[in-house]
């Protein structure tokens, strides 16, 4: 038996949705409710409970996507489930059956390794202060990493320091008797160990990453593996992945011919080189790092925070982890599972062309301004007047708003808004912040993170 489904809208809105409904030929049956008011985004659930007296025998109600209030109390009242659909009516064939249903990004099979390369630097506070805070970003693991010729007298008593905090610890370092410290101080992991300082491992428990003695040398790696195998001792390889026309592509066939000739073992990616010495978007590059992790089986990477242009880095690759993650369980494309990495474009920027912009304009009886962006350029209209533009200096002197600073300000921030979405091609919505993903969802951007202070101090992470 087909599901019947009321859908419930405004004045406005009622004939473009029930055209959308009919072209979907959706499975299910539905009734669509014009609620008695113009504009749907003004719905809240008390005046659904207060309107609604028949549920046309639905066995599901979709209200839109804005309307505000608790909709399980809406759902006790009427006895039926109430579901928010989409904030655009003109994405509801995304919302059904177009919609990949793998949104649960809880799981992941990546660690990741966040490194604080200035550990020798840093006090013990600052220390664990960054820790916390990589740990919010989604570290699993704090790596400290040693500076050459640089004394790091409290080494013992930061491992020491981060393991009562419950943290994960790796040491990074090639000089000998750093990892020795390090390992016998209680580190999880030791950054990097080679053929020759192999013997470092019978000393320590911690698990040891190992590379090539000399760069580029598989051989010397593949010795080193068969070493620890013959030890049964836990490690991961990592072949070294090499900065962009300093044998970026060369390095990633390394991890490829090692994945093919060592098919069971763990394996790590260095995405720093990458992502630090490369002036581009760094969610992208995650992103695309991720994924030959993915298709690899490589289950951690060491990922740093340093330049100003990877500042997010840590968390751009805790949800490019999580979104693969996904797409791989379901063999899937990674797309249309999250959209908290494409900060600066949109899938469907544009839901209205001009001409039904037009047609919306024409049923407006109201002075308020509404404002729209089409692949034409900016829209904005009430009862009395429609003006687009490209640039929204050409808007203002039309607007009639020069003796009312207030609603002037509030059209041109809003103006403003709609100009950077449709030049960047996001989605833009009235009275709604731009979606830029997980680039800006937090405050990490306005703060020094030398200044982070450990957990339980004034520092605290906005929810």
């Amino acid at each position: 038996m087909k599901e019947h489904l009321l859908f419930l809208t405004g004045s406005l809105a009622e004939k473009q949705l029930r055209s959308i409904l009919e072209k979907m030929q959706p499975e299910f049956t539905y009734t669509v409710h014009q609620l008695g008011l113009k504009v749907a985004a003004l719905m809240t659930t008390d005046m659904i409970a207060r309107r609604l007296h028949e549920t046309f025998d639905a066995t599901k109600i979709i209200i839109p996507g804005r309307c505000r209030g608790d909709l399980d109390a809406l759902s006790k009242k009427l006895g039926i489930p109430v579901i928010r659909g989409t904030d655009e009516v003109k994405d509801l064939p995304t919302f059904f059956g177009k919609k990949v249903q793998i949104a649960d990004l809880t799981r992941y099979s990546v660690k990741i390794f966040a490194e604080i390369t200035d550990a020798p630097n840093l006090s013990v506070d600052e220390i664990l202060g960054r820790a916390s805070y990589y740990r919010q970003n989604g570290a699993d693991v704090i790596d400290l990493g040693c500076l050459p010729s640089t004394p790091f007298p409290h080494l013992e008593e930061a491992i020491s320091a981060l393991k009562a905090a419950n943290f994960l610890v790796s040491l990074d370092s090639l000089e000998s008797d750093d990892l020795l410290r390090g390992g016998r101080a209680g580190a999880d992991y030791l950054l990097s160990l080679h053929e020759g300082t192999l013997w470092i491992a019978d000393e320590v428990n911690s698990t040891p990453i190992l590379i090539p003695q000399t760069h580029e040398d598989l051989a010397s790696l593949d010795r080193a593996i068969v070493i620890m195998q013959a030890k049964n001792r836990p490690f991961i390889v990592d072949p070294i992945l090499d900065p962009i026309h300093f044998g970026f592509t060369k390095s990633i066939v390394r991890y490829h011919d090692v994945r093919e000739k060592h098919p069971d073992v763990e394996m790590m990616l260095g995405v720093g080189n990458i992502t630090e010495l490369t002036h581009a978007d760094t969610s992208g590059m995650n992103t695309l790092l991720l994924g030959i992790c993915s298709e690899l089986n490589i289950h951690h990477i060491l990922a740093t925070q340093v330049s100003r242009h990877a500042s997010r880095a840590i968390k751009e690759a805790d949800l490019a982890r999580r979104i693969l993650f996904a797409a791989k369980e379901h063999d899937t494309l990674p797309k249309h599972i999250n959209a908290g990495l494409m900060a600066l474009h949109e899938t469907a920027p544009f839901p209205y062309s001009l001409n039904e912009i037009e047609e919306l304009a024409a049923q407006i009886k109201d002075p308020s301004y509404r404002i729209q962006a089409s692949e034409e350029g900016l829209h904005i209209f009430n009862r009395d007047r429609f003006h687009s533009a490209t640039d929204p200096f050409e808007l203002y002197p039309k607007l009639g708003v020069e003796n009312d600073g207030g609603h002037a300000f509030y059209l041109g921030v809003e103006l403003a808004r709609a100009e950077i979405a449709w030049q960047l091609g996001k989605r833009f919505t009235q009275d709604q912040a731009l979606n830029w993903g997980c680039a800006v969802d937090s405050d990490e951007s306005t703060v020094d993170l030398h200044s982070f202070k450990p957990a339980g101090t004034t520092l605290q992470k906005k929810s």
